[in-house]
């Protein structure tokens, strides 16, 4: 354990450190890896962060004692030193990327750079609505998240600390933060199982049990005397024991899935903060083998400078996403461009530690002006790097500024839905007419939609070519929903003989699933599957699937929006997925098409029928 006297610096944080952003950055640059659950990496932060700054505010200062004013303000502002001028090099040089590029990258820019200069990132992301967890145009600072949690820890427990250390007894203390940790955890699950998961992910309250997991290891180790066994062979073989075991569970927590329940939320999180104080223990006993053997190369180099990777991986590969090819990480990661973003970030987070960071840190704020000013009055070489410096930042505050002042107010695919919905809603649904003479499609009266939001974006068009349509589309529906949607209308007497349904867009398709709508509609209706078009790498296998399940059903047949719109993707959102007005008239004239084609199947069938000998039916080419 520690002595008396704190040390500055704990043996095994720096590996560990780079342990956590290789699971982050892994989870983010390169999903197709087996560290489907590498987010856990943030809770390893959290708990070193817990337990660093709480033995830290322990340790004796000559600034007085812990709580008062002149040790506050000084701890501040050492976290100021450590943490602003590379957030703010990262912002503004991303931000001005961001605005070089334009279009839907800029929405909520305003929000974001508010965000990640006052450290309230999460809270606002929570107001705003923010699926942290959706596949929807990223935001360029989403991992800004965490930064604000930290950050708000940072400001408040310094001043609860002392009241803390009012309880007598150090087990209690130890027992008080347990318990805080332990209803946190609590709260995530209940918000979780609100279907509230983001709120639950992003919330300072919901997930600070990590936090509280350092500082409960931190007061349980605090100033304990060092015994001469802790320094034994048996003792550093044990704690060597306690540190892969700890180690391993944060990797078995990186390798297990994702699930939108309390197993992962906080059940995950909670193994990895686990083993995450098991490490950390086991890195800072006196003579500990653990601990050195973290503090190794190239890990060391990667936790000193494990903050600024973290800061410029995300922004780094949504930038070179849509920078190559126009979308960004929800259309997936190609290996060369999570390569690239990975060399891109490493690097410019050395540049970052060797140029900002360090200075800053050292130094603080005013020496570093004053080092910009000396340089500027210095000779021409010195002179040249400080006026190139200068006009560095200001072209980032530029760039910045315009990012925000020129940010649409929403994306262009949220603007195609909300055209669907405003259609639907001012739709006004006429009786049934008569059945057109011409062999063509039945009427909007005799047909019933149901989708996801790609048909929800194309409802003004629907509406529009098929008067009197039943339109029931929403957002981030799946084709799971579709058999309970069609069984609810089928009851209500609100199915209609035409059956329209679009949920491919938003995972694979199952089989039993489409049987099931297929029985629903019943051998009397019509079942019409929308394929699905997205850059997704589950759209080829859903579109496929259809192709084979309506080949087997006599009365499915399938709209080939997919092929119909592959010529024309101009016409979709930013996105590449929803459709404008003249996308969406696409996707009704899709439709249209495949109700033609049933139209002219059962005219074909009824001519082979009266060519049949003694009057029976020909034999159906689509077996059931």
């Amino acid at each position: 354990m520690q002595n008396q006297t704190t040390p500055t610096r704990f043996a095994g944080l720096d590996g560990l450190r780079a342990v956590a952003v290789t699971l982050v950055v892994a989870y983010h640059l390169f999903p197709g890896l087996p560290l489907v659950g590498g987010f856990v990496g943030v809770d390893v932060f959290f708990v070193i962060s817990g337990f660093l700054i709480t033995s830290l505010l322990l340790r004796p200062s000559r600034l007085g004692r812990l709580g008062s004013p002149r040790r506050l303000v000084d701890f501040w502002r050492r976290r100021a030193r450590r943490l602003l001028p590379a957030l703010a090099v990262v912002v503004t040089v991303c931000a001005t990327a961001a605005w070089m590029l334009g279009g839907d990258l800029l929405v909520g820019m305003g929000r974001q750079v508010l965000g990640a200069a006052t450290f309230s990132y999460n809270w606002l992301a929570v107001a705003d609505g923010t699926d942290y967890f959706a596949a929807t145009a990223p935001e360029l600072f989403r991992n800004f998240w965490s930064l604000a949690v930290e950050e708000q820890f940072y400001v408040v427990w310094p001043l609860l600390l002392p009241l803390v250390l009012l309880i007598p007894g150090r087990w209690a203390r130890v027992a008080l933060v347990l318990v805080a940790g332990g209803g946190s955890a609590w709260w995530m699950a209940q918000l979780v199982a609100g279907g509230e998961v983001t709120r639950a992910y992003f919330g300072t309250d919901a997930h600070a049990f990590g936090l509280l997991i350092g500082i409960a290891l931190a007061l349980a180790t605090a100033n304990m005397p060092e015994r001469a066994w802790m320094s034994s062979r048996p003792a550093r073989a044990g704690s060597l024991l306690i540190g892969l075991l700890g180690l391993g569970a944060i990797v078995a927590a990186a390798l297990m899935p994702e699930s939108q329940d309390a197993g992962t939320f906080p059940g995950t999180l909670l193994l990895a903060g686990g083993g995450s104080a098991l490490a950390i223990f086991a890195g800072v006993l006196p003579g500990s083998w653990f601990g050195r053997a973290l503090d190794v190369q190239p890990l060391k180099w990667v936790g000193d400078r494990s903050y600024g990777i973290y800061l410029w991986h995300w922004p780094v590969l949504v930038l070179t996403l849509i920078a190559t090819q126009g979308f960004g990480p929800e259309a997936g990661v190609p290996v060369w461009a999570g390569v690239t973003a990975l060399v891109l970030s490493v690097g410019a987070a050395a540049v970052s530690y060797r140029f900002v960071e360090t200075p800053f840190r050292r130094y603080g704020f005013r020496h570093a002006l004053r080092g910009l000013g000396r340089r500027i009055a210095g000779g021409p070489v010195s002179r040249f790097v400080g006026v190139g410096a200068l006009v560095v930042a200001l072209v980032g505050v530029g760039g910045t500024t315009a990012a925000i002042v020129n940010a649409p107010h929403t994306t262009t695919a949220a603007a195609a839905i909300g055209r669907g919905e405003d259609a639907l809603k001012s739709a006004e649904t006429p009786a049934p007419g008569p059945a057109p003479e011409k062999i063509a499609v039945p009427e909007g009266g005799e047909i019933t939609a149901v989708g996801d939001s790609v048909m929800l974006a194309s409802a003004p068009s629907l509406l529009e070519e098929f008067p009197g349509i039943e339109v029931d589309a929403e957002v981030s529906r799946s084709v799971w929903a579709g058999p309970e949607i069609l069984q609810h209308l089928e009851d209500a007497g609100a199915l209609r003989q035409n059956v329209v349904v679009a949920l491919g867009t938003n995972g694979p398709v199952d089989d039993d699933v489409l049987e099931q709508m297929s029985r629903i509609a019943g051998p009397d209706r019509n079942l019409i599957l929308v394929n699905a078009h997205a850059p997704r790498d589950w759209i080829p296998g859903v579109n496929a699937e259809l192709e084979t399940f309506a080949a087997r059903h006599r009365h499915v047949w399938v709209a080939d929006w997919s092929g119909d719109i592959a010529p024309h993707e101009d016409l979709l959102a930013g996105d590449g997925i929803h459709p404008g007005k003249a996308g969406g008239d696409v996707f009704a004239r899709s439709v249209e098409i495949a109700l033609e084609q049933i139209e002219k199947d059962r005219i074909r069938a009824e001519k082979d029928f009266d060519k049949a000998p003694t009057g029976r039916a020909p034999r159906i080419p689509f077996p059931e």
